[in-house]
């Protein structure tokens, strides 16, 4: 059983949303849904999360999941407003206690955030099976970029969040605190043995002036393409490249912002005295 899927493109950050639907019923999951935000104002709005919950009004769909792929360094989370809006049970892979503990001390989170995942209605294991309707669907822990990084597979689909980008982009970086090059180089080549028409979708496009912004490719094209992944390229290799790589990216705009936000599973930090929820911006931390 093959979903159905419908995307959404956020272009102010790059990332790709999913409706995800039974084929022959009405229910679905929503997967990686963004919240607005504004950096130099500090406002949110729901407007990308909206034309998800247009979406699943029109077609009269039930929502079983809200699906996050990782705790996100590049966007916000809508999990928490769609959950208000439409229901569904909110997860993640079981490893984001690990972000949390590393998240908790780099922000100096309050006393009561909770390092146990319980922000979340469920911490997926590697390997388990749930349903979306009557359509199973199977999770398979994919660490490297952080620690928390799952897939969904459901049919010859497969949600990858981004452990892959499209073949003209490659990889994710793994220089954020947990993530590893070598245990992404192990779990990109667990995706890759998948079947190769399986579909990837993909959470991110970055794409050149010279071609529209794509989020689907495959195993197979994946396989032949990649250019820091391809069949052919060996795990020191690619470490190697993957290391010198990340030493001159930049730490991306949102990521304070949106790991605040993200390790409570989309809800933002309790206010303050004053009723002002404020999100912390550690200066001279050695990321």
């Amino acid at each position: 059983m093959t979903p159905t899927v419908q995307a959404y493109f956020d272009p102010a950050t790059n990332s790709v949303s999913y409706v995800v639907r039974e084929p022959h019923g009405r229910h679905c999951a929503l997967i990686d849904p963004v919240l607005d935000f504004d950096p130099k104002s500090g406002q949110t709005a729901t407007t990308s999360a909206d034309r998800i919950v247009a979406f699943v009004a029109k077609h009269d769909l039930h929502v079983d999941w809200i699906l996050e792929t990782h705790a996100h360094a590049d966007h916000l989370s809508a999990a928490s407003y769609l959950k208000e809006k439409l229901g569904g049970n909110i997860a993640i892979g079981a490893h984001i206690v690990d972000v949390q503990r590393i998240f908790k001390q780099v922000f100096n989170a309050e006393e009561g955030f909770d390092t146990d995942g319980n922000q979340f209605d469920h911490l997926f294991d590697d390997g388990e099976t749930f349903t979306i309707g009557d359509m199973p669907v199977r999770v398979m822990h994919t660490p490297g970029h952080t620690p928390a990084c799952v897939t969904y597979i459901a049919g010859q689909a497969a949600f990858i969040g981004d452990t892959l980008f499209a073949p003209d982009y490659g990889t994710a970086r793994a220089d954020f605190p947990g993530g590893d090059a070598t245990t992404l180089y192990r779990s990109i080549r667990k995706i890759l043995s998948l079947g190769p028409q399986t579909e990837l979708y993909l959470c991110h496009d970055y794409p050149p002036a010279d071609r529209r912004p794509r989020w689907r490719t495959t195993v197979g094209e994946q396989r032949a393409e990649n250019i820091h992944v391809h069949d052919g390229v060996n795990e020191a290799e690619y470490v190697r490249m993957r290391t010198d790589r990340d030493k001159i990216l930049s730490v991306p705009q949102l990521l304070f912002a949106a790991i605040q936000i993200n390790m409570r599973a989309g809800e933002m930090p309790p206010a303050e005295k004053n009723g002002v929820r404020y999100l912390k911006i550690p200066l001279n931390y050695p990321l």
